[in-house]
């Protein structure tokens, strides 16, 4: 990550059914959220005052998780959900429900980019369109050699970097293993 000052920071990656993970308690959930948290810790201690999400399960509902419990440390860290319909975890399961409010009630800022139920797919694209250009960088836990949802907002995002400054910041699956590696070899010695 280059020394940019980033203020307001989209988080997004892969849902958790693109990544197999089923249940709540599955551990790489916790790996995820591990690394998601020292990212996080570098743009904060660089000035980042938000990070928003859209409220999408896996990564982003993760890492509203874990922006709220570095609240603990870093007061001064906000949560923003722009939500791209009303209704929008409206067609979960209960359990998913219940998580997805867990997080979204102790947001700072709650929005909609449309407010009306979910209509046609012309929706998200606001909303990606909106979060591009009200950011000042993004971080994806994307890898282009594995398709996913997020990657709609990647290419968004790319093109809105040729012609505005924004920061994109990916992290790969190999990434993530690395820091995986490392963190069991230090458990390891502990």
């Amino acid at each position: 990550m280059e020394d940019k000052f980033i203020k307001n920071l989209y988080v997004s990656g892969y849902r958790s059914y693109e990544l197999s993970i089923f249940q709540a308690d599955d551990p790489k959930i916790d790996y995820i959220k591990k690394f998601f948290k020292r990212k996080l810790i570098e743009y904060i201690e660089q000035g980042l005052e938000w990070v928003i999400i859209t409220g999408n399960l896996g990564t982003e509902l993760w890492m509203g998780e874990v922006a709220l419990a570095l609240k603990a440390d870093y007061p001064e860290l906000k949560l923003a959900v722009l939500l791209p319909y009303t209704n929008f975890s409206s067609k979960w399961n209960e359990v998913n429900q219940m998580y997805y409010n867990s997080i979204i009630e102790r947001a700072d800022y709650i929005n909609y980019t449309s407010n009306q139920d979910y209509a046609n797919p012309s929706q998200l694209k606001n909303n990606q369109a909106f979060i591009v250009k009200n950011t000042d960088g993004c971080l994806l836990f994307y890898d282009s050699e594995h398709e996913g949802k997020v990657g709609y907002f990647y290419d968004q995002a790319l093109k809105y970097q040729e012609r505005h400054p924004y920061e994109i910041e990916t992290i790969s699956f190999d990434e993530l293993q690395w820091f995986i590696n490392d963190l069991l070899e230090e458990e390891r010695f502990e």
